[in-house]
């Protein structure tokens, strides 16, 4: 099926990237990644999460960040939204002039995952939801309702596109503006992405869908796709693949790696097909490169390690950054 002209993407790597990581990383190389992730033309991003610092320390300087962050016009600055105390914290920020474009709110499909991930069942979750949406909308706050494991749950194993659905109803029947449908643990396949996405636009004619899809299992790139061909537009990517279940110590709930679709490998994959992203892709690398340097470890990206595709006579191959020796 044909590939929409162009996509709009939003890099999640300071907020669903960081979760993921036990050791705290400063504020001002947020803020750096940030203002990188824009400069290279992302058109959103994910900052920073307003959940409880005692239960993820990784996000105690929500505030300081973004206050810190330089805007630049028709950017949405995005956040997470656990709850209504996170909402409270909010609201003072957006009175004073540095909050938040859109709050990504999430439930899980599989009311086994909700209840494990946020303590509450599906009709707690959507009672408080709905008050914080209510508020968000007076302030002039986009949502995007986030539908949690929409292809699988590590804990209570296969779902249904009816349970998907009961979800999605909620968040659009309360006025989101963009469902986000979450692979939470990176269990989808293309056949299976490609069943369910195609019974939700016919549901749900018009809605504007997000792919959110995990690499556990190395398919983040290939689902992602399969929805693109059925013609969704928004997608959600990482620089260098980080991300997963949040780092609070609370034990695992899926094995192995359980980062985001990478950004660099993604949106270099796009440009070889003719898929327009605005995204400087050598502004890009370069972002990518310097988060392994904040993290101090490798990440998952291949693209930052061979470069880019070369269509043309070119010099001796070497590694980006590297010289020939």
């Amino acid at each position: 099926m044909p590939l929409p002209d162009r996509v709009i993407t939003c890099e999640c790597w300071a907020r669903d990237g960081l979760q993921s990581m036990p050791v705290y990383l400063p504020t001002e190389r947020k803020i750096e990644m940030i203002e990188r992730a824009v400069g290279a033309g992302f058109p959103k991003v994910e900052v920073t999460s307003f959940s409880h610092p005692k239960l993820l320390p990784q996000f105690a300087d929500a505030v300081e960040v973004i206050r810190g962050i330089r805007r630049k016009p028709g950017v949405s600055y995005v956040v997470l939204m656990p709850n209504t105390k996170g909402f409270d914290r909010l609201e003072l920020c957006q009175k004073e002039g540095y909050g938040a474009d859109e709050i990504i709110l999430m439930i899980s499909c599989s009311e086994a995952h909700n209840k494990l991930n946020f303590r509450m069942d599906h009709d707690e979750a959507m009672a408080e939801h709905a008050a914080i949406m209510k508020r968000a909308h007076a302030l002039g706050i986009r949502i995007i309702g986030c539908v949690g494991t929409v292809y699988g749950c590590p804990v209570a194993g296969d779902v249904t596109t009816d349970q998907v659905a009961k979800i999605t109803r909620f968040y659009l029947d309360e006025g989101a503006q963009t469902i986000m449908l979450g692979d939470t643990t990176g269990v989808a396949n293309p056949k299976l992405v490609r069943q369910r996405g195609a019974e939700l636009l016919v549901r749900f004619p018009g809605t504007e869908f997000i792919a959110h899809f995990h690499d556990t299992r190395g398919t983040g790139i290939v689902n992602t796709l399969a929805l693109l061909e059925l013609g969704v537009r928004y997608v959600d990517s990482s620089m260098g693949a980080i991300g997963g279940q949040p780092a609070t110590g609370a034990s695992k709930y899926s094995a192995g790696f359980t980062g985001n679709t990478c950004s660099e490998d993604l949106i270099a994959m796009l440009d070889e097909m003719g898929v327009a992203t605005g995204i400087d892709i050598d502004k890009l690398l370069e972002a990518g490169r310097r988060a392994e340097e904040i993290l101090d470890q490798r990440l998952r990206s291949d693209v930052i390690r061979c470069g880019r595709v070369i269509h043309g006579p070119s010099s001796p191959h070497k590694e980006p950054g590297k010289a020939i020796s």
